[in-house]
């Protein structure tokens, strides 16, 4: 069931730790764009959580910062130059991290609430 517009500030609120997790899982099959980033975020969630640069961009630079993250510059399939971001080992091992603490925190929210077992 989709969250309707009304909802997104909640999902907005809830994106706001989570976007470097979700960052690092979208770039797992490789390099992408910022844009293209947003893109896909947006999309697997069916639209419930939508992306905006000014949040998108200060986390790909933080990202990058502690090495999580590398970058190179070049053109966009629109022709574009646009600075592609991909995961570097330092990265892939910090979502395994965090895919981790993602999941025991989601199990105990859900012990809390009597939807897990």
């Amino acid at each position: 069931m989709p969250i309707s517009r009304k909802d997104t500030h909640i999902a907005g609120e809830i994106l706001q730790g989570t976007l470097d997790l979700l960052i690092l899982r979208t770039l797992l099959p490789g390099r992408a764009h910022g844009h293209t980033i947003a893109e896909v975020i947006e999309h697997t969630s069916e639209n419930a959580l939508e992306i905006e640069q000014g949040s998108l961009y200060p986390a790909l630079h933080r990202l990058e910062d502690r090495g999580l993250l590398a970058s190179e510059w070049g053109v966009s399939e629109n022709n574009r130059k646009a600075k592609f971001y991909w995961l570097t080992p330092k990265g892939r091992k910090q979502l395994t991290i965090e895919t981790n603490r993602w999941k025991h925190m989601t199990r105990a929210i859900g012990l809390i609430l009597g939807e897990a077992q």
